[in-house]
């Protein structure tokens, strides 16, 4: 029996992973569940699996579900105080990281530090403090265990020489604007962006994939993941979203993990691993399918070439990328700058940043820090 606390429970990857849990409970239990501020759903969820403690990282959302909860014997903290502790609770045995954005590296980090396994759903996590999150598991002997189906598909195609490996091809949908020009770009609604074809995101991640931003996150988590150069590091659209990656070896062979595009999937391998337990999900069916591979634009879709250009540069650069882009990102979903205002926004924070290599948490931080204010400042130049 594994005892989990789950980061981000009532965002997408949250749910499913309790929905994993609720197939296998003879294997899985919940000490914690974390969220910012949706009342009602972590209420629901509370009540169905019973977990020992609830965190709030909104006050007044605390504070009201203590009242909500207030007949069942279960703890409601409030915060990143009551976010560390649930994840360094001595009965957790692995941390679900599922929290949006970069807020996931102090919970992530304190886990490692506990000794925690983690099923790593937050990307942007080992984006900004990649090399600190990896140092500190392999110190802690700690494993990270990738959520993303991209990353989960090449994890699952790995052999056990890394010598024998040429490059890992991760795939990519191409998002709802695959084959437009920039031309076409500059009339994206937000109601277009957030109708991905395939996947069931949360709105940060399904922006991210129609900019192709989140592709260029998952490059530097490959990186960081699997200890990857970049040029070994390759993208392909795949726009039926069946092949989840690839990893090619020296001699020529081409091993591909497939499924449908379910994240229960690759969650349950990563709250399963090394063995694979039976569930009742949909199967995948190959037959009448035809499958197809295609160079990504970078000319339309510039956020991927940014982030190959951040992770090559390293230091701080890509955690300030990653901040400037979550807040173009909100003010795109608030309709404060258009869809290509984000790619512009992005760019010119990483053009201003003052990249520093010696690594520390303090150091990233700042970093964040001073982009969001930087971000900030373009968005409200933008609207003016």
């Amino acid at each position: 029996m594994k005892t989990l606390t789950v980061l981000g429970s009532t965002g997408s990857i949250g749910r499913q992973t309790l929905d994993v849990v609720r197939h296998t409970r003879e294997h899985l239990k919940i000490h914690a569940l974390v969220a910012d501020k949706s009342i009602k759903l972590i209420e629901q969820q509370a009540r169905l699996f019973q977990p020992e403690t609830v965190v709030m990282m909104d006050e007044g959302a605390a504070r009201e579900l203590r009242g909500r909860l207030r007949d069942l014997p279960i703890k409601v903290d409030q915060g990143m105080a009551g976010i560390i502790n649930s994840v360094i609770a001595s009965q957790v045995d692995t941390v679900v990281t599922a929290l949006s954005g970069r807020i996931g590296l102090e919970p992530t980090l304190a886990a490692l530090e506990a000794g925690k396994t983690i099923a790593l759903a937050n990307k942007e996590t080992l984006v900004a403090g990649g090399d600190l999150v990896i140092s500190t598991a392999r110190k802690m002997k700690c494993p990270i265990l990738p959520v993303d189906s991209e990353h989960s598909a090449i994890f699952q195609c790995l052999e056990e020489n890394p010598d024998t490996i040429e490059k890992i091809i991760l795939t990519a949908s191409g998002g709802p604007f695959f084959g437009w020009t920039k031309e076409q770009l500059a009339t994206v609604t937000l109601e277009k962006a957030l109708c991905h074809p395939n996947w069931d995101m949360g709105a940060k991640i399904t922006i991210d994939s129609a900019t192709m931003m989140n592709k260029g996150l998952e490059v530097i988590e490959a990186h960081h993941l699997f200890n990857m150069e970049y040029d070994q590091i390759e993208v392909l659209i795949h726009p039926q979203s069946v092949v989840h990656s690839m990893v090619a070896y020296r001699d020529g062979s081409v091993l591909a993990q497939l499924g449908r595009p379910d994240m229960r999937l690759p969650i349950q391998y990563a709250l399963s691993y090394p063995t694979r337990w039976k569930n009742p999900f949909e199967r995948l069916d190959l037959r009448g399918r035809t499958l197809s591979f295609h160079e990504p634009d970078l000319a339309a879709f510039p956020a991927l070439g940014m982030a190959y250009q951040a992770g090559r540069r390293g230091g701080t650069l890509p955690a300030a990328m990653n901040a400037a882009n979550e807040i173009a990102v909100g003010a795109f979903l608030h309709k404060k700058v258009t869809y290509l205002g984000i790619q512009d926004i992005v760019e010119k924070v990483c053009s201003e940043h003052d990249v520093l290599n010696n690594l520390d948490l303090a150091s990233i931080l700042d970093a964040d820090a001073w982009a969001r204010r930087r971000a900030t400042e373009l968005v409200a130049k933008y609207e003016a």
